[in-house]
């Protein structure tokens, strides 16, 4: 209890900026979930993708089409409307449009942690200033006061090791879902290119 008290007041003395770290740092966390729950929902698989690419290049269009028809996601989904499409010359630019759509949707949100990450070490460093300036406004350095300098500057630099706790969580969410995202659009190019060789082949006989 001790320590949960000790550290209420230590953060309390970051000053507001600490307040700011903090709502940062709830959403850092909120991000993460939603995106965990919407890429969850969107992304079909790699293995998906795989299985995908196999069935057309060894000409098995059929249990392509099942595939796509019968798997969730983005991807899949995708690729089940553009299979059903009677107009093959249509199929790229509608594979373009849709993917820049599904791209463009799994990307929101991801800016506003790249945001954190360069503000949250800068607010921790403003209110680590602004502590030393109140610790150091104190000029007439008798009993005690000298121990209340060092204290002070003690209790500022919490600002910045907050801000940079806040700023490595918003950091490894962010890395996280871009190396994700940068998955699911090689993912996209793999089926897309397998899809307008199918054509290709078809369009040729």
């Amino acid at each position: 209890m001790d320590v949960i008290v000790q550290g209420l007041h230590v953060f309390q003395k970051g000053g507001i900026v600490m307040y700011i770290l903090l709502a940062c740092s709830f959403f850092v966390v909120y991000i993460g979930a939603e995106r965990a729950l919407f890429y969850g929902h969107m992304d079909s698989g790699e293995s998906f993708a795989s299985r995908f690419y196999t069935y057309i290049k060894m000409k098995k269009y059929d249990d392509a089409r099942e595939l796509a028809a019968g798997q969730k996601g983005g991807l899949a989904l995708i690729l089940a409307d553009a299979m059903k499409g009677n107009e093959q010359a249509a199929v790229p630019a509608f594979m373009e449009v849709q993917s820049g759509i599904l791209i463009a949707k799994l990307r929101s949100r991801l800016y506003y942690l790249s945001v954190i990450v360069t503000m949250a070490p800068l607010l921790g460093l403003l209110g680590t200033i602004s502590g030393m300036i109140r610790s150091f406004s104190i000029f007439n350095v008798e009993s005690g006061q000298a121990v209340a300098i060092t204290g002070g500057v003690g209790e500022a630099l919490v600002a910045t090791a907050f801000g940079l706790c806040v700023a490595v969580l918003a950091l490894a969410v962010h890395a996280y879902f871009t190396q994700r995202l940068d998955r699911m659009i090689t993912d996209m190019e793999m089926c897309f290119s397998a899809l307008e060789w199918m054509q290709s082949g078809m369009s040729g006989r």
